[in-house]
């Protein structure tokens, strides 16, 4: 459940300036026209992608149960902060920050649930961890729809979206100090006799590799060059990549989507909710299958040709109705590719070491993809 909250407040805080520009935040800023808010959300992507395998290095140096509850919290006061700003230069700091504090999550919590389940039970804990990205749409409008009419303490409307929803994300990171354990062998809620019986388990899914244990495991650069000759890790990173132009794009821009159909913002934003869940659960559905079928790709193929029917139907469609059935397939089909391909990854790629810095690269090159993403809905297309 932690981990499903966790990915659930990051998609949130990343995604809210979408929902924040419905609610004025483009106007007050000046940055209604131009590439100037397409520039604000590339930003935040540029240490995103170059702090991920140092961070993933880092997490057992320094202790999950630590690490991971200091970045939730760290980039809670940004989302927080953000409410305050009165600039683009501003905005453009605070998304630099974001990205910086949140780079190091979507890796660090794949690594750590490797610590704890087999690798025919990743995907579905994968799974679990991903649906958060459109459950946090669905949530995200449903919340700023209610928050953008909000006017106190001298802010109106959009600064209040960051304000709460930042300030949620710290209690959480608090929080996740207290009930995050670092190791299964440093898990409190467990035995003596299940601490044991964890460490079993996990090294019998290694083959008998006493590398499994990962308190005793130590860095060596061989871990490094055997991830970068993985050819697997190269293959899901391309696909990853081209996948992520699609769910980066609709995550950001559905409510400007929807907006453009004719609806009012306060309308668009509770209009996300209901795509955004198909997503979820399509999410869960297709991640409990994938593991039982012990089968990725075929599920990633279907999911792929669903998405490019939605948007074929955004393209080509000049009624409303038919283009907000588009945002469904959308939804349904790109969400769930993503637990797909990192699960697959973090099943093929061992021990401790070689995963981090694996799943690192992976996430980088695929997550350069948002270089392409966030321009894909400009000012002047509107």
């Amino acid at each position: 459940m932690l981990d499903l909250l966790l990915r659930l407040f990051s998609f949130i805080d990343r995604s809210n300036i979408g929902n924040a520009k419905l609610a004025g935040l483009d106007s007050d800023l000046g940055i209604s026209t131009g590439t100037a808010f397409n520039t604000a959300l590339l930003v935040f992507y540029i240490p995103y992608i170059l702090v991920d395998v140092p961070s993933n290095l880092l997490l057992k140096r320094v202790r999950a149960g630590v690490y991971l509850p200091s970045l939730i919290t760290a980039w809670g006061l940004v989302c927080t902060f953000t409410g305050f700003t009165k600039s683009f230069a501003g905005l453009v700091v605070c998304r630099l920050l974001l990205g910086l504090f949140e780079g190091g999550i979507l890796g660090g919590v794949i690594i750590y649930l490797a610590m704890f389940y087999r690798r025919h039970e990743m995907l579905y804990r994968s799974g679990l961890f991903y649906c958060a990205a459109p459950l946090s749409g669905a949530f995200g409008g449903l919340l700023a729809s209610a928050l953008g009419t909000v006017e106190a303490g001298g802010y109106r409307g959009w600064p209040w979206i960051f304000f709460v929803e930042g300030a949620v994300t710290v209690v959480f990171g608090i929080l996740c100090f207290f009930f995050m354990p670092d190791t299964p062998a440093l898990a409190t809620f467990l035995t003596a006799e299940e601490k044991e019986w964890a460490l079993r388990r996990m090294q019998k899914d290694a083959s008998g590799s006493t590398t499994v244990d990962v308190d005793n495991e130590k860095f060596d650069w061989g871990w490094v060059m055997m991830a970068l000759k993985a050819p697997q890790m190269y293959l899901c990173a391309a696909i990853w990549f081209f996948l992520l132009i699609s769910l980066y794009s609709f995550s950001l821009f559905l409510p400007s989507i929807i907006s453009g159909m004719g609806y009012t913002s306060t309308i668009a934003q509770l209009l996300t909710a209901p795509p955004n869940m198909a997503g979820f659960v399509t999410v869960i559905l297709t991640a409990y299958f994938s593991d039982k079928l012990k089968n990725r790709g075929g599920f990633i193929a279907v999911g792929i040709i669903v998405g490019i029917c939605g948007y074929i139907m955004l393209l080509v469609s000049d009624q409303d109705p038919v283009k907000y059935a588009g945002t469904f397939l959308i939804a349904v089909g790109v969400f769930q590719a993503s637990p797909m391909l990192m699960g697959w990854v973090s099943n093929n790629l061992a021990p401790h070491y070689v995963r981090a810095v694996g799943v690192g690269l992976v996430i980088s090159i695929a997550n350069c993809s948002a270089f392409i993403g966030t321009f894909v809905y400009l000012q002047r297309d509107a």
